[in-house]
């Protein structure tokens, strides 16, 4: 019989009890799975190189948001996009490695399946002059312009303060769903 491969589902499963993430802890946060989409496209590099890449649909509506923002002055970039449940496991394992508790790290990084990165329709937002993934993005023009108009993008903030999910507070985290 030919072996098949495992479902996302199956996958982030093996992934969460392999990092010894309890699965009861992710639905008492109301996590859900963010399954990976059939096509990605590339709309920038990384400082390293990496492909920066996105779902079609949220790509052309980033392409858009970052060219409205700098037409108003406003300059910003990509600091992360897709990522898959190996990156993620990768991050754990990192953070891990690095004396970092499993609850420290849940309080910022969702567990493998459960990033809303791995859908393709999550970014992580940068601005000159600001550290990247620093709450103090929350002071920038570039966070001020977003609260204003990225909606009419199909954007909006995943984790605003004191959030549903337990997440700490992520000014720089923008997810896409479809513009008004």
């Amino acid at each position: 019989m030919p072996q098949t491969e495992p479902t996302f589902s199956q996958r982030a499963a093996m992934a969460c009890a392999e990092l010894g993430i309890n699965l009861e802890d992710i639905a008492r946060r109301h996590l859900s799975l963010w399954p990976e989409p059939a096509e990605l496209v590339t709309v920038a590099n990384s400082p390293a190189g990496l492909p920066l890449q996105l779902a079609p649909s949220a790509a052309n509506a980033w392409l858009d948001l970052q060219e409205a923002a700098q037409a108003g002055g406003v300059d910003m970039y990509l600091v992360s996009a897709w990522r898959s449940i190996e990156r993620q496991v990768a991050i754990f394992r990192r953070k891990l490695a690095q004396g970092v508790s499993l609850d420290t790290i849940l309080a910022v990084n969702a567990p493998p399946g459960y990033s809303e990165h791995h859908s393709g329709r999550a970014i992580d937002i940068g601005t000159p002059g600001c550290p990247d993934l620093e709450e103090d993005f929350e002071n920038t023009a570039a966070f001020r312009w977003l609260n204003d108009h990225a909606a009419d993008y199909g954007f909006s903030l995943s984790f605003p303060r004191d959030n549903r999910y337990g997440y700490l507070y992520e000014p720089w985290h923008w997810r896409f769903a479809d513009a008004k």
